[in-house]
């Protein structure tokens, strides 16, 4: 079975929108366009592909566990382990995004994949 293909402009609109919220989510900082445009470029390829290695994080808010996958690639360095088990992290979500800052006050952008 073949995976499903993506036009040039469907694959060119996906990075575009990506690079924005890359853009929204890093503060609107200027002069970062085509650092955002790259990341997007690489992230929307990779899913393409089928590429995508995932790595997850737990967090517990309010009672209720909730599992965020992010790709090591786009971690921005961040290194399981760094949360210790029962740790108090911020947490913030955005539609299907959790964010979890970092000890170092870097967040790790994840997908929402699990509630419960």
């Amino acid at each position: 079975m073949t995976k499903p293909t993506r036009s040039g402009a469907d694959l060119h609109d996906a990075i575009r929108h990506r690079a924005r919220e890359i853009y929204i989510r890093s503060g609107r900082t200027a002069g970062r366009d085509l650092e955002n445009w790259a990341q997007a470029e690489r992230e929307i390829q990779r899913k393409a592909l089928g590429e995508e290695l995932r790595s997850a994080v737990v967090v517990k808010v309010d009672g209720v566990l909730y599992v965020g996958e992010y790709t090591r690639e786009l971690s921005q360095g961040y290194l399981p382990g760094e949360f210790g088990e029962g740790m108090t992290v911020p947490v913030r979500f955005d539609g299907d995004r959790m964010f979890v800052t970092r000890p170092n006050g870097m967040e790790l952008e994840t997908f929402v994949v699990k509630v419960g």
